[in-house]
């Protein structure tokens, strides 16, 4: 055996976990000198290693994120991490470590609508169940930004049902904005996790996400605008700067101000926008129309409404 046909076997041999990675740096640098003096033979020994068992890229790219973090320049990193997610991929059914890491990036950077065709494909083959955790959550977050709640609702809605031993930190984290969601696109939240949930979330999950969540709902089924406001102005800090929910939660009380009209139109054939601004507490008519323009309104109900300013 040649000695590039047994450094291959070699790296077969010690790359399958993290604690091999030390050895194999070694090793590399012991055969440098061979490599060299034979690298135009070693194309064809490529194609028998597995980038996504025989190679650093995981640990490289998400080296490469965190200091891209740290800098903040989150968009110098899109065409290196989607490169790289296409060369680790088995299929573009197959979820790797690096999704979550690049809709990080996207998040970070505020860039929703980058990598489009990724996150528009349908995964089946998940590596380590974290991967789907933080996909899910991140891509619902990325949901949000775009104001498509129904979607963002279905991700987080994975996250906090899915198979789990003991509930994590990211469950919690995406059951905050499971009701916040919820309260924007239902106007209600069901605290009973459907029963095919882990019986750790159905157990744990409520008692560890905050009561702030719960008390805000509360405040929101009341139907009481003044209530909420003040509610969420009190709890600013802790919206803000503990959970980073505020901009969701802001809309979250927008959206009562929606719920409140949707019920006027159903009780009144005829309003003005001044009675509409005077009902559900609104500072001007010009800020009743703009919430009313806003609204997707039935046509049923369309028919039935006119408005006087």
């Amino acid at each position: 055996m040649n000695s590039v046909e047994g450094l291959m076997t070699q790296i077969q041999g010690i790359s399958s976990t993290a604690s091999d990675v030390l050895m194999l740096q070694n090793l590399l640098k012991q055969a440098n000198d061979s490599l060299h003096a034979e690298s135009t033979r070693l194309l064809p020994f490529l194609d028998q290693l597995d980038p996504s068992k025989h190679s650093l890229v995981i640990s490289v790219c998400k080296r490469f994120k965190d200091q891209l973090v740290l800098l903040g320049e989150p968009l110098r990193g899109f065409a290196l991490m989607l490169t790289a997610i296409r060369k680790f991929q088995s299929s573009t059914e197959h979820l790797t470590p690096l999704h979550p890491e690049f809709l990080l990036l996207c998040l970070l950077a505020k860039s929703y609508k980058t990598g489009h065709s990724i996150l528009e494909e349908d995964i089946f083959e998940v590596d380590k169940p974290k991967d789907l955790f933080l996909y899910c959550y991140y891509r619902g977050m990325i949901c949000i930004g775009q104001k498509h709640f129904q979607k963002a609702l279905e991700l987080l809605h994975n996250v906090v049902t899915a198979p789990m031993f003991a509930v994590n930190a990211i469950a919690v984290e995406a059951y905050k904005k499971y009701i916040s969601v919820s309260l924007i696109l239902h106007g209600q939240f069901s605290t009973s996790l459907p029963k095919y949930s882990s019986a750790a979330a159905q157990r744990n999950l409520r008692s560890l996400c905050q009561p702030l969540y719960f008390d805000m709902e509360n405040s929101y089924s009341n139907g009481k605008i003044g209530d909420l406001e003040t509610y969420v102005q009190s709890n600013k800090e802790i919206f803000e700067h503990v959970n980073n929910n505020l901009g969701l939660v802001k809309q979250v009380v927008s959206s009562l101000y929606k719920q409140n009209i949707q019920r006027l139109t159903q009780t009144y054939l005829t309003l003005s926008l001044q009675d509409i601004a005077n009902t559900v507490q609104l500072s001007s008519v010009r800020e009743a129309e703009m919430h009313v323009l806003q609204m997707v309104i039935p046509v049923s109900v369309n028919l039935r409404l006119r408005f006087r300013i």
